[in-house]
């Protein structure tokens, strides 16, 4: 396949772009600084010009508690522009195959555990990054309207929290897993006490490493055509606390874990059902302590001076 990747310098897109080729495919894409999908013109004509196989959507606005807190308007809005360009450019450059990347915040937040697909629209959404999920709930939808109407064979994947290399490792901005490695590292090399973190530390949490997502990508592609928005995890949970305690000895960071109660923590447990994909024969490999070292190891080459 001839495959356009949107968002191939981000954590996901570049994880897709480095195993589709492994696999043989020929990848398309360009940085946010030679393409701004906020655009429209500028994405119909990129689509148009490159008339890839398929195209796979992991570009988006993202980030965790603090900012989607606090930005409510941009993650709405700028989400529902950059999905908007590229599912009708699709349309309009006749795509043949398209994956719409959400994400596992979609669903309610008390929805019934492991969350199954059918969770989807059943109870309110997690207030804290609600804008986020609704522009991807958004996008769902507009992938099965052109299913619908047109007869499209495009899909999407709902992804549980993704983890590793290209990540954003930025105190404010970033999720919580990136976020911890940050702050352990910067507290062993500074030589604090504690780190303080966010919340009681009791929330569950799911973790899968983006390049067994990738794989998930490219099976789902070659096999998979249904309107269910499929979902794609780990099927192992770990608290906040359990996770901050892996990551401290990840580090070797010596000093003391307090938290912040005072502070949000968010959905009080996320957990997808992954019977549907490991139906098609795909597995997640990479357990959460090597993915941690790996992903440490590439903070450490590469983004500490983006820190």
């Amino acid at each position: 396949m001839r495959v356009y990747v949107a968002g191939i310098h981000g954590m996901v897109g570049s994880a897709v772009a480095r195993h589709f080729r492994a696999e043989g495919h020929e990848v398309l894409g360009r940085p946010s600084r030679e393409l701004n999908l906020l655009d429209r013109d500028a994405t119909f004509a990129e689509l148009k010009a490159t008339q890839p196989d398929a195209l796979v959507i992991a570009a988006a606005k993202v980030g965790g508690i603090g900012a989607n807190s606090t930005f409510p308007v941009d993650f709405l809005t700028n989400n529902l522009q950059i999905q908007g360009n590229l599912i009708d450019g699709a349309h309009a450059a006749n795509i043949e195959r398209v994956l719409f990347l959400g994400s596992s915040c979609i669903y309610p937040r008390m929805a019934p555990q492991p969350i199954e697909e059918d969770s989807l629209l059943t109870g309110p959404l997690e207030e804290t990054n609600e804008a986020y999920a609704i522009a991807k709930i958004a996008g769902i939808k507009l992938i099965n309207a052109y299913r619908k109407q047109f007869g499209r064979r495009w899909i999407s994947a709902m992804p549980t929290n993704l983890y590793g290399p290209n990540d954003n490792f930025d105190f404010e901005s970033s999720h919580v897993l990136p976020a911890l490695i940050a702050k352990f590292h910067e507290a062993k090399t500074t030589g604090k006490d504690s780190v303080t973190l966010w919340g009681d530390g009791t929330p569950l949490r799911e973790f899968l490493h983006v390049d067994d997502l990738a794989k998930a990508c490219l099976l789902l592609l070659e096999k998979y055509d249904d309107s269910v928005a499929i979902n794609v995890g780990s099927g192992s949970e770990v608290s906040i606390r359990e996770l901050a305690e892996m990551i401290q000895k990840t580090i070797g960071f010596t000093g003391d874990i307090e938290f912040d109660t005072s502070r949000p923590n968010g959905t009080p447990r996320k957990i997808l059902s992954i019977k549907r994909i490991k139906s098609l024969g795909w597995d997640p490999q990479i357990k959460l302590e090597e993915g941690l070292a790996s992903t440490y190891e590439w903070f450490k080459q590469n983004a500490l001076s983006k820190v």
